[in-house]
């Protein structure tokens, strides 16, 4: 597996983590930070996972995992966004982060499937 990935998706976890406690602790927010924390902290530990697959088909099942992971945390940035918990810099920082591993995650799994 491509180390990049491991080492992005692992940054990105710190970095929601980080965001979560911000949520939390200084916008006392508690609902969506939740789902955030859960889908932003699981797409690399899908990898980690990905990379002990027991088949290419059991790899590609865990990084699609990852994948719609990916998706569900861009979904609640954007809600974030949306009702003004997340300012326009904080979230096209963090947003952009969340595109480029799914989009390094998109890119992996077609050429797993080649």
């Amino acid at each position: 597996m491509d180390a990049i990935i491991e080492q992005k998706s692992f940054r990105f976890a710190i970095r929601i983590v980080n965001f979560y406690r911000f949520l939390r602790y200084q916008k006392k927010e508690f609902v969506l930070s939740k789902q955030l924390l859960r889908s932003g902290t699981s797409i690399g530990a899908n990898i980690a996972e990905a990379e002990q697959a027991q088949s290419r088909a059991d790899f590609i099942a865990k990084l699609n995992i990852a994948l719609k992971e990916a998706a569900e945390t861009n979904y609640w940035l954007r809600l974030l966004h949306a009702t003004n918990y997340l300012t326009d810099s904080e979230f096209q920082s963090i947003h952009c982060d969340c595109k480029e591993v799914e989009r390094m995650l998109t890119a992996i799994i077609k050429s797993t499937k080649k």
